[in-house]
């Protein structure tokens, strides 16, 4: 059974349970998407935060370490992802389908975000191959359904 054949027995479901039982869940991803609201605002008081903390007061000249650099990309890049997982709960809602090539690609962006603040000098080699692996899984899996949502 398809993942849209299962979404469809969902829905069309003659047992008045599951119906409500539907209903629930999908009131409780409308309160998860406000919830990421919250995630995502404290995030960008987060980013607003680190840039004062890392460039204003650290160094008046407003020169950025390499660390320092890394700290404000990684907020940054935590805001984006955040921004990504509020888009794919409201792609549910609407569409009460998970879309694999937006999660896909929240992954891709997570990853990212690991391999950019990843310090490459205290961090195990069996860690960074395992990430390795991990990306270079995650870009196959993406490449595999964008390409065969080319095909459809």
């Amino acid at each position: 059974m398809s993942e849209r054949e299962f979404e469809n027995v969902l829905k069309k479901a003659d047992d008045p349970l599951i119906g409500f039982l539907h209903k629930i869940i999908l009131y409780c991803i409308k309160f998860l998407a406000i919830l990421m609201i919250v995630v995502i605002v404290a995030s960008v008081l987060d980013v607003v935060y680190i840039i004062y903390d890392k460039i204003i007061l650290s160094n008046p000249l407003g020169v950025l370490h390499v660390e320092g650099i890394l700290t404000v990309l990684g907020a940054f890049i935590a805001v984006l992802i955040a921004i990504e997982i509020f888009n794919n709960i409201i792609v549910y809602v609407k569409s009460e389908t998970i879309q694999a090539k937006l999660v896909l690609s929240t992954a891709l962006i997570a990853i990212s975000r690991k391999v950019i603040i990843l310090d490459y000098k205290t961090t195990p080699t069996e860690y960074i191959y395992a990430t390795a692996a991990m990306v270079l899984a995650t870009a196959i899996a993406y490449w595999v359904v964008r390409n065969s949502h080319a095909k459809n």
